[in-house]
């Protein structure tokens, strides 16, 4: 039989020419439409699809699907570079807040020591101040005592012996200075009576009379003035210089050398010192008296009513003294000859420590001769002169 063309009333589709059809999106892309000839060649591919019919399937899945994973592998390629952006901006976060992190490390530490330091300072200020109050109030203790001492020393130079000078005698404080007419009789301390015949007997005139210290003749010695002034320019008592080592070979050193070589040693340590305390003993309570170091009389040794041995010399005599070594309560009866023999020493002593502390303001001159005076006092005394008492 012969086919005839299909009737548009079998169902088939019109002509393309003859049938209006709207745009229509086949792109994978929304909102993209397209152009009419565009329209007309995909019409013209619906029909061709329409006239192949099952074999153009596969076609439209194949492409389908190269487009799905197109817009798989741009969308992975955007999240990539997303990604990659947030990461870069976290890293920088990161570094930043490390950044931040270590500044704020850096200021604690810095605080920290410098409150520290702050603190440190503050104890050292306080213990400071500590030490210069306590070192204050010690130099103020020490000097309120030596104010006390100058002024105790300054009342007694007042009254002793030292205030006189060979220069300009005090005649008042010494009264054997004057004549024996003006003198008159006088209690206590009297010259020996064998002084008056034996001293110096070539500038003695006639028996029985001695030569005043105004008309005595004397003369410097050079080379003693010389030592006496190297030692006044730096005071000292050391006992290597020269002026006081002569002292002491040929005064101190004789004067205070007694029988009793141990008991002289403690005294002549003593006497450097100024802690030798000499007391008055009344006569009346010395027979009764018992001391342990001192032998007052024994069995075998017996002393005359009265008397008690001395201490330093062992011998029998009356002793109205007795002398006590720095702060012991140990005391050492000793007689008028030997008492006589430290209180030269002791005179001798607390003159040059005046001089040493500035109290005595003479020249050169006076103050050697009375050095000497007080030299010779201590030569008296070790060849056994001494005031006798009444």
């Amino acid at each position: 039989f012969v086919s005839s063309p299909p009737q548009p009333d079998q169902g088939l589709p019109p002509p393309c020419s003859t049938v209006p059809a709207p745009w229509k999106n086949i792109a994978p892309c929304k909102g993209h439409r397209e152009s009419p000839g565009a329209l007309v060649e995909a019409c013209a591919g619906e029909e061709v699809q329409v006239k192949e019919g099952p074999a153009t399937a596969p076609l439209d899945v194949s492409r389908l699907r190269s487009s799905s994973m197109e817009i798989r592998e741009k969308g992975s390629e955007f999240l990539k570079e997303e990604l990659h952006k947030a990461q870069k901006e976290l890293k920088l976060k990161d570094e930043e807040c490390e950044r931040l992190s270590k500044v704020r490390e850096q200021l604690e530490q810095e605080l920290e020591e410098l409150t520290a330091s702050l603190f440190e300072e503050a104890h050292k200020m306080v213990r400071e101040a500590n030490m210069k109050q306590a070192a204050s109030e010690k130099q103020l203790k020490e000097a309120r005592g030596k104010i006390d001492m100058l002024q105790a020393e300054v009342t007694a130079l007042k009254t002793l012996v030292i205030t006189s000078t060979p220069a300009s005698p005090n005649r008042e404080l010494h009264p054997q200075l004057l004549s024996p007419t003006k003198a008159g009789p006088r209690k206590g301390h009297s010259r020996h009576k064998s002084t008056s015949s034996t001293l110096c007997p070539a500038l003695c005139p006639a028996a029985g009379h001695t030569l005043t210290p105004d008309r005595e003749g004397k003369e410097v010695d050079t080379t003693l003035f010389a030592e006496f002034q190297a030692w006044r320019e730096s005071p000292t008592l050391d006992k290597t210089c020269p002026f006081l080592e002569r002292v002491y070979r040929e005064d101190v050193g004789p004067c205070l050398d007694f029988t009793m070589q141990e008991l002289s040693t403690l005294v002549r340590a003593a006497v450097e010192d100024n802690t030798l305390t000499i007391e008055p003993v009344a006569s009346q309570t010395l027979p009764t008296m018992k001391v342990a170091e001192v032998d007052c009389g024994s069995a075998n040794n017996r002393t005359p009513p009265g008397q008690c041995t001395c201490a330093l010399s062992g011998l029998a005599r009356v002793c109205r003294h007795r002398i006590r070594l720095g702060d012991s309560e140990t005391h050492y009866y000793i007689s008028p000859s030997s008492r006589a023999r430290i209180t030269a020493v002791c005179n001798f002593f607390t003159y040059i420590r005046y001089i040493q502390q500035g109290l005595v303001r003479q020249d050169a001159e006076p103050m050697f001769w009375e050095v000497t005076r007080l030299r010779k006092e201590m030569s008296l005394a070790k060849l056994g002169f001494f005031p006798q008492e009444a």
